[in-house]
């Protein structure tokens, strides 16, 4: 007997429209029955090219929709909470985009929220589902470089080093933007999967490009407090330490790397392409001293497709953890858990870039 699709409701049609609408579309089990935007004529032009039978301007809309039974929301970050809080509390079930929210407190509230109603939740923490990170995750495991002795995190990238770029939500701390809830969301997330939680951390949050054009007010200059650079040291549970460098202000900064090096060998992920975050990772291995070497990505790892847009194939991986989950009535990892806690490390980011201390991480957290 084959099973019964599930109804879903993309809200956000930019990321959601590039890399949700066509995973969705393409999952044997997801159907999209309604898509969201502010603009109700843009909300209608949007469903009828991709042939969804309904366009909403309000989230309450969406929900009130009894053939939706989860919703993604792509929207920027600003928006997570208050429409997160409105898809749960209709018993609806819910895909996340990060940064999860605008503080840990947000945060912790939706997860609670969709634990007392018992529904699936999954965040878009896609890394988790590369082929390439995911054998770095099994080498890692069999202990193959054996006690770790120094992690370090390079994502340096060019996509807001250019200062004519417009000012928006991107620019403004109070809306969620910066490169810390850009990348550096998805940084500690996959360093938790990989290798464990934070005991401590320091961070230098920078702005290196203090103004952009308003293109609102007819190309006015305005401030902009959001970090698009960001240096971070942190100390895991373990003792190990960790360098982390992040930039979406480099002309030619080298990529996304993570090296990992230990009295047993050294592993080194990373992906020098500027134009897709996905398409473009190889690992790297060396053992008792020897020259590293590239390490073969096992097949049965492979995407079963993949698509120009190198964000898709693993989001529908995510999206395939989420349906297992509905299915079975078990939320799956990557959830609203690993987001708190991703949005947590972030806040005290924050904190230790304001006060200029190292910030303790709560145990258990």
């Amino acid at each position: 007997m084959s099973q019964a699709e599930i109804g879903v409701a993309v809200v956000g049609t930019g990321f959601g429209q590039k890399v949700h609408i066509p995973a969705f579309q393409a999952h044997h089990r997801t159907r999209i029955v309604a898509v969201y935007h502010r603009d109700l004529a843009k909300a209608q032009a949007i469903a009828e090219a991709h042939s969804i039978p309904y366009a909403c301007q309000t989230v309450e809309a969406i929900v009130a929709l009894p053939d939706v039974q989860g919703v993604s929301i792509a929207t920027p970050p600003f928006l997570h909470y208050p429409m997160a809080k409105t898809v749960l509390q209709a018993g609806k079930h819910l895909l996340l985009e990060k940064p999860t929210t605008l503080n840990v407190r947000e945060a912790q509230e939706l997860h609670q929220l969709a634990t007392a109603k018992g529904l699936i939740t999954t965040m878009n923490f896609e890394f988790r589902c590369i082929p390439a990170w995911m054998r770095l995750a099994e080498l890692l495991a069999d202990g193959y470089v054996g006690q770790k002795r120094l992690i370090k995190v390079d994502w340096l990238v060019s996509s807001r080093a250019d200062a004519s770029r417009p000012w928006n939500w991107y620019a403004q701390k109070s809306q969620g933007g910066g490169a810390l809830g850009a990348i550096g969301s998805h940084a500690f997330d996959y360093l938790d999967w990989l290798f464990g939680p934070a005991k401590r951390l320091s961070a230098q949050l920078s702005v290196s490009i203090p103004m952009r054009p308003d293109p609102m007010s007819g190309g006015q200059l305005r401030p902009v407090d959001a970090d698009d650079t960001c240096l971070i040291m942190m100390e895991l549970a373990d003792g190990t330490p960790v360098q982390i460098s992040l930039s979406a202000a480099t002309y030619q900064g080298r990529g996304h790397w993570v090296e990992v090096y230990g009295d047993r060998g050294t592993l080194v992920l990373g992906s020098s392409n500027q134009k897709d975050y996905v398409h473009g990772f190889q690992l790297w291995g060396s053992q008792q001293g020897e020259p590293l070497a590239e390490l073969e990505i096992p097949e049965r790892l492979a995407f079963p497709r993949t698509w120009e847009d190198g964000r898709i194939a693993p989001f529908v991986r995510i999206v395939n953890r989420w349906v297992q989950g509905i299915d079975q009535g078990q939320t799956p990892v990557p959830s609203l858990q690993e987001g708190v806690y991703s949005q947590l490390l972030m806040d005290l980011c924050h904190q230790s870039d304001l006060t200029g201390t190292w910030v303790e991480v709560p145990s258990g957290s």
